[in-house]
């Protein structure tokens, strides 16, 4: 069992986490380590399927985040989730379409690379919140990435300069962009999206992202919004109150797809129970399963192996 000041420190150290064989091996540490090394596992109160890890006092007794364990992956099934979460992106780098009893260990597999990183960040002291949550964030971008190149995607992050034009179409001059993803197609960008861990504080500027961009380019590319999961510990003063709160706004979720400009596809790792529910919402969010086995044609989207050949000399 590696100790959980080693894995911290391992952690904050970004440059580990350059492909999603890394992503894998330090989720496979961590679920060691909590099989072993905790202090408690807290049931949530509000809703079961959660719980909080919580660590021993070389970590000054730290709560982690709320974890689902219906997609968080156990220690002794986890290497088999993660060879089918490998063999589903195979199949679609391939071009076909992954098997449906595959969606549970790609959902598992992405969502417990993650939350291992965010859980474990917990455990740093206070005073490096700030700097856990940069990190986490950046790493969720990350992998995110990492998923649609090994999925035969042309797939970055970066600035895309905007021409901005008078009323004449003549350029005054270009406003650069920034995006979480970008695939492009034969050097053509083809989608955008923003990639964050949560829609909280977020879920403005992701619809405002989208209509901005159209207004400003003249260009109606579809535009996606991938998150890890809606859910944060209850700020409850109770006494022993191990709650979680929902961070998703489902009211301005709605204005914005109504009154501004609708996204093209919104997908979780963790859906709220909402979101399933609501018919306005369970047609609009989907899990980040669906984006993968169904939404990429949709979207336009086909792998590097599928794409037919340009011919240089036409």
């Amino acid at each position: 069992m590696t100790p959980i000041g080693e894995l911290t420190r391992y952690i904050t150290d970004k440059t580990h986490f350059a492909s999603l064989s890394d992503f894998a091996q330090f989720a496979i540490a961590y679920l060691d380590f909590v099989e072993q090394g905790l202090q408690a596992r807290i049931v949530c109160q509000n809703e079961t399927n959660y719980q909080f890890f919580q660590y021993r006092e070389d970590c000054a007794y730290n709560i982690s985040r709320p974890v689902n364990m219906d997609i968080f992956g156990e220690s002794r099934t986890f290497k088999k989730t993660i060879s089918d979460f490998l063999n589903v992106l195979k199949t679609i780098k391939a071009g076909k379409r992954p098997k449906d009893e595959m969606r549970l260990a790609f959902t598992s597999a992405i969502y417990t690379f993650q939350q291992s990183i965010g859980a474990a960040l917990d455990a740093l002291p206070a005073s490096q919140a700030n700097q856990a949550k940069k990190i986490n964030g950046d790493l969720f971008e990350r992998l995110i990435r990492l998923v649609f190149s090994a999925a035969g995607l042309e797939c970055s992050t970066g600035i895309i300069p905007v021409p901005v034009k008078d009323d004449n179409g003549n350029e005054l001059f270009k406003m650069n962009y920034q995006h979480d993803l970008i695939v492009r197609s034969a050097g053509e960008i083809k989608l955008l999206g923003s990639i964050k861990t949560s829609s909280k504080d977020r879920i403005d500027k992701v619809f405002v992202d989208k209509l901005l961009f159209s207004r400003l380019s003249g260009q109606s590319l579809p535009y996606i919004a991938i998150f890890l999961n809606d859910v944060q510990r209850s700020k409850s003063k109770t006494l022993n109150s191990h709650r979680i709160n929902s961070t998703f706004l489902s009211g301005h979720f709605k204005a914005y797809s109504i009154r501004l400009a609708p996204l093209d596809g919104v997908f979780y790792c963790d859906l709220r129970p909402n979101m399933k529910a609501d018919p306005f919402l369970a047609q609009r969010i989907k899990g980040i399963d669906e984006l993968f086995f169904g939404e990429l044609p949709r979207l336009g989207l086909a792998p590097l192996s599928k794409r037919v050949p340009t011919n240089d000399r036409a």
